[in-house]
């Protein structure tokens, strides 16, 4: 991954399972949101592939296949809701784009996903009149529109309370069992890491690679590397959660 010359990692190999929660860690400034770009097929390695069920959606050279990419939800780090629409709009956009239903259909699926973060009856509020909690999660509805293969979500508790975070993850874990659905976290809150992370990938910034690969209370354990060990130890929220 790099943006012109800077190279910002390399050599980075690893596969995320189908239905697993696979966070992205590591210190500031390591390229946990780049590579989360280059995985929703926003940015296109300077080398290497990055492939969605065996398949390259770069290989035609026009840009990102939205075939491939179709599957995919993200919900970004600000949560990047259109602040003059109301929640039911935010969720009904991406409906209005890309099926066929009508527009009360679009609605009611709009309060449906609303009600699955925990928001029915705040299908007319807009973003700037609900806590920064709620926005996330209305964020998450979004992201979740069109019933997505994959969720990638960009730090989910950036900004937030520990209660309103921990409220996030237990809605993370929530909505992988109801839902199936393999979803990909980018962080650096080891309470989050530790409580809904089946495997997570380590990215050094001073290395510019991966230095570790799996679960993270096993990672904790027997660390690969003492960068890895410090980041893993480095608060006491590791033994708040189950």
């Amino acid at each position: 991954m790099a943006y012109g010359s800077f190279v910002v990692q390399r050599g980075l190999t690893f596969a995320v399972e189908r239905g697993e929660i696979f966070v992205i860690m590591g210190d500031s400034g390591c390229g946990k949101s780049t590579l989360l770009r280059h995985m929703v097929g926003l940015m296109q390695p300077a080398a290497g592939r990055v492939l969605v069920d065996g398949r390259d959606p770069w290989e035609s050279g026009e840009g990102a296949s939205a075939e491939l990419l179709a599957g995919f939800g993200v919900m970004y780090q600000q949560g990047a809701l259109w602040s003059l629409m109301t929640l039911s709009e935010n969720i009904e956009l991406p409906l209005s784009q890309y099926t066929d239903l009508a527009e009360a259909e679009q609605r009611e699926l709009a309060s449906y996903k609303l009600a699955l973060v925990g928001l029915a009856g705040f299908e007319e509020h807009r973003p700037n009149e609900i806590s920064g909690g709620m926005r996330k999660r209305a964020a998450l509805a979004r992201a979740m529109a069109l019933d997505p293969q994959v969720l990638f979500v960009d730090e989910p508790s950036a900004g937030l309370d520990p209660i309103s975070a921990r409220r996030l993850d237990d809605l993370i874990l929530e909505l992988r069992a109801s839902l199936q659905s393999t979803i990909v976290i980018v962080t650096h809150e080891l309470a989050s890491i530790f409580a809904v992370a089946d495997r997570a990938v380590f990215l050094d910034s001073t290395e510019r690679t991966m230095t570790a690969l799996g679960a993270p209370r096993d990672l904790l354990a027997d660390p690969p590397n003492e960068k890895v060990g410090r980041f893993l130890r480095r608060e006491a929220q590791v033994e708040a959660r189950p």
